[in-house]
């Protein structure tokens, strides 16, 4: 997501100044994390490198929020980092076990010698330890019109998030990646195959008070070798939120 970069500074700015900027209503918040590997959907960002991600988030309590995030990638085409910028809804529900929400976000590459953004709008809901969400892909700026990450892409996701003993959390995740380019030339005889794959993982996290959470994870996905990489793939991470 990229509008500009200068604007959650702009943020941070308003807030040294006048504290009230970031008071109830408002609640300015941060994030940074340090990954041995960048996993997006069940893929590597990274050529399984690692990476520091970090964002800004401003939300009012009425549910309304927008931020930004970024991280380094290694892409062939080029791409060195991605700038992500977001907003969405979460709805107030009589149950304050269920949740309901809707968001956009914009995925750029600046420094991509090809366009390769795009843009998604999304429905997500949950109840309890249950999550489940869909993101439809609603353009993307590709030069080759047959391209994945194009205009009426799915994905579907699905989650578990439990709480166990020792202030440690496991989470589950399941998702399928629906191409609307679903086919894709594989060899120099013009072989295709179909790029659609689905992808799954389990994440073991520690909080660890000041000192953020850690984590220890497994992704893998079903893709097609001649497309995607769908070796097993484990990686630690830490996150810190301010």
């Amino acid at each position: 997501m990229t509008i500009s970069a200068a604007s959650p500074l702009m943020i941070v700015a308003l807030a040294a100044v006048n504290p009230a900027v970031a008071a109830p209503p408002l609640d300015l918040s941060a994030d940074l994390s340090v990954v041995s590997n960048y996993l997006w959907r069940g893929t590597s960002q990274t050529d399984d490198g690692p990476a520091v991600q970090g964002g800004l988030e401003l939300g009012h309590d009425s549910g309304f929020y927008i931020g930004t995030w970024a991280s380094n990638v290694d892409f062939e085409s080029g791409a060195n980092y991605e700038l992500d910028i977001y907003m969405g809804f979460d709805f107030t529900l009589p149950d304050e076990a269920a949740s309901l929400g809707v968001n956009t976000i914009y995925y750029a590459y600046p420094d991509d010698d090809g366009s390769i953004d795009f843009w998604e709008i999304g429905l997500s809901g949950g109840y309890d330890f249950f999550s489940a969400g869909i993101q439809y892909t609603v353009w993307g700026d590709k030069d080759n019109e047959d391209a994945l990450f194009d205009q009426g892409d799915l994905y579907y996701y699905a989650g578990l998030d439990f709480e166990l003993p020792y202030e440690l959390g496991l989470g589950i995740q399941l998702g399928y990646y629906d191409f609307t380019n679903d086919r894709v030339e594989v060899d120099e005889l013009g072989n295709t195959r179909s790029a659609n794959y689905w992808h799954w993982g389990v994440s073991i996290s520690r909080e660890a008070g000041e000192f953020g959470t850690f984590s220890f994870n497994y992704e893998q996905n079903d893709g097609r070798s001649e497309i995607w990489d769908n070796d097993p793939k484990f990686w630690i991470g830490w996150n810190k939120s301010f």
